[in-house]
Order: C-alpha cells, then structure tokens, then sequence
C-alpha cells in the first residue's frame, strides 16, 4: 500500500450536523466519501473551522444519508456495521490507512489491543505508532477506534469529546447491542 496525493484543496466539501442519542454529530465529505466525522458534541462552526471550504448540506446524498442512519442506529445502541460506508483518505499515509482498514474489520461488541493491530500489519514492535494512528482516526465511530484498547485490554487515550468516558460509552452500547450485558448492568469500567 503506498501513500495517497492529497486531495486537492479547491476541491468542493460538503458538511452537516445531525441528532444522534449521544447528542450532536457531523460529517464531512467530497464527491469520494467521507472526509472526516465527529462525535458529539459538534457544531457546523467547528466543522468549518477545519474544513473551511466545507459548505453546510441539507439535502444529503444517498451514500452520506445511509452514513448518517448508520451512525445514528450504532449510537442508539443497535448492531451496525458501518464497513460499506465510502470514506475519503486522500492525503493519510498508508500506514494510517491500513490500521483504519484493520480497525474496521473489528466487529461490533468486540476488542483488540494497539498490539494485535501492529502485529496484524506485520510490525509487531509497532503498538505506539498503532495509537498514535488511532488518536488521529478522522472518522470515528464509521473506524471504530473505541474497539481498539491498550495493553491488557485497558481502554486508553480516546481524543473524541469526553476522552475515555465517551469510548467506554459507546463499548458498552455495543457490548448491550451484541447480547453480551443483561439489562441495566454497570459500565464495563
């Protein structure tokens, strides 16, 4: 896998905002998926803030609305796998790219650690580089960085709003969707 050329930066970006159960989440996105997403909780200001050229978006194109349903039903707490979703990584560096692409095939409800993942690529002293690729993840939760946790199974480092505490959150809507908790039972933290 080789680095991509970046994506051109008068190239048209499009964003909105939308209601999830966990507050307000954005997307951003080019005519070749998805640029970046945010969890809550997240403003078309702040979006803009990063992506200047992005123009605010209504009226969403079929692939970005079914993004959008995706996100929406994962942060209701049902199974969903947001694999299909087309994301833009224009201008990420390969390694980047082949840990997000590793860090999608984690299924809903399950972990692995920085480790398995450097190990995955064929880099096993790579964990730190591993991390430091999943702290800069632009498309949480569509790659599913809160799968991935630290040595042991400790969930670490989590750069969305609410740091940890959101990261077990959307575990444990998981682990609830995937069977694996009976009823209200406590956080898995």
């Amino acid at each position: 896998m080789e680095d991509l050329p970046p994506r051109p930066p008068e190239e048209p970006l499009a964003c909105t905002v939308f209601d999830t159960a966990q507050g307000r989440c954005g997307l951003v996105w080019s005519s070749q998926g998805v640029v970046a997403a945010r969890l809550p909780e997240v403003t078309v200001e702040t979006l803009r803030r990063r992506f200047p050229s992005a123009q605010e978006c209504l009226e969403w194109p079929p692939a970005i609305a079914e993004a959008i349903a995706g996100v929406q039903a994962l942060l209701r707490g049902e199974l969903c796998d947001l694999r299909h979703v087309a994301l833009d990584e224009r201008g990420l560096p390969a390694f980047r790219r082949a840990v997000h692409a590793l860090t999608r095939a984690i299924e809903p409800g399950q972990t692995r650690t920085y480790g398995e993942i450097a190990a995955a690529l064929g880099e096993p002293g790579a964990a730190r580089a591993v991390g430091r690729a999943e702290a800069e993840n632009p498309f949480p939760p569509i790659v599913p960085c809160h799968r991935v946790m630290g040595a042991g199974g400790e969930p670490t480092g989590f750069s969305a709003p609410g740091g940890i505490e959101t990261k077990r959150r959307l575990l444990l809507i998981e682990a609830r969707a995937a069977g694996q908790l009976a009823g209200d039972q406590q956080a898995l933290f």
